[in-house]
């Protein structure tokens, strides 16, 4: 968890505690909702309780026999309990200062042949918000139209069928899918509607492909993609919409014709 060395010293360890709990700060996470906080509050947690292991002595060779002896060593290892000797250092790293007194800037500068600590807190973040994301989306669908069939679809987080609305109902239900990327714009549209057109499909249900992220390309970009995608295929079977979604905001670019579900859908999002 905290990537180090087995050799690792107590000051590489100090170091590499503090440069992963700081991707999971309450100050990071405030602003993105309960889902988001309670991922981080997890993490953090875990982190801790490694730091534990790792800090006292005791802990750490027990730790390193049951590694030498092939033993899967998880989350668990870490729930004994703390030592005066290992307390936690500050989450917040000490920022050093030039001699005129200066602070210095708080983003590190790379250094070649390694990540920096600024790149390693996004992928830290980002995959927060990817988790947290999901989780929403699929707590949306289950509150909207109750609990749904999921089924693994390669490339997408979430893939779900609506129940029926009852034994007389002529109308069957869409496919709802979701995923979640690092950009929202017209590329993330074009692959998304790749991968759902490959899809194979033994129905004529209806696609909704919800494509999550930020930032989000302007709304005219958006419509103009998703044009493009439909002028050049369609699916078999039923019809394919992308839905684009903006995850601060919960905001969605709906097409015109898209089924009265969607809309009930991004409702449900911005109301959670």
């Amino acid at each position: 968890m905290l990537e180090v060395a087995q050799t690792a010293s107590a000051d590489e360890i100090k170091q590499a505690f503090r440069r992963e709990i700081a991707k999971y700060h309450p100050d990071k996470v405030q602003h993105l909702g309960r889902e988001f906080q309670e991922i981080a509050a997890v993490k953090a947690a875990d982190l801790t309780r490694a730091y534990k292991v790792l800090s006292e002595d005791a802990f750490r060779a027990d730790y390193d026999v049951q590694l030498k002896a092939g033993v899967t060593v998880g989350r668990g290892s870490g729930d004994a309990p703390a030592s005066p000797q290992a307390e936690e250092p500050s989450a917040r790293p000490e920022t050093p200062r030039p001699s005129d007194g200066n602070q210095v800037a708080d983003e590190p500068r790379p250094s070649s042949g390694r990540a920096t600590a600024f790149s390693q807190d996004r992928v830290g973040v980002n995959d927060l918000v990817r988790k947290a994301a999901v989780m929403r989306f699929r707590q949306a669908v289950r509150q909207e139209f109750g609990q749904c069939d999921e089924a693994p679809v390669p490339g997408f987080d979430v893939a779900g069928l609506l129940p029926k609305g009852g034994f007389f109902s002529r109308t069957v239900p869409p496919r709802m899918l979701g995923r979640v990327v690092p950009q929202v714009d017209a590329a993330s549209v074009q692959e998304s509607w790749a991968m759902a057109s490959r899809m194979k499909r033994d129905d004529q249900r209806d696609l909704c492909v919800f494509v999550m992220g930020l930032p989000v390309a302007p709304a005219g970009e958006l419509g103009r993609a998703i044009t493009e995608q439909r002028r050049r295929t369609m699916p078999a079977g039923g019809q394919l919409f992308i839905v684009p979604v903006n995850t601060r905001a919960w905001s969605a670019h709906i097409p015109h014709d898209a089924p009265p579900v969607v809309k009930a859908l991004v409702a449900r999002l911005q109301s959670g």
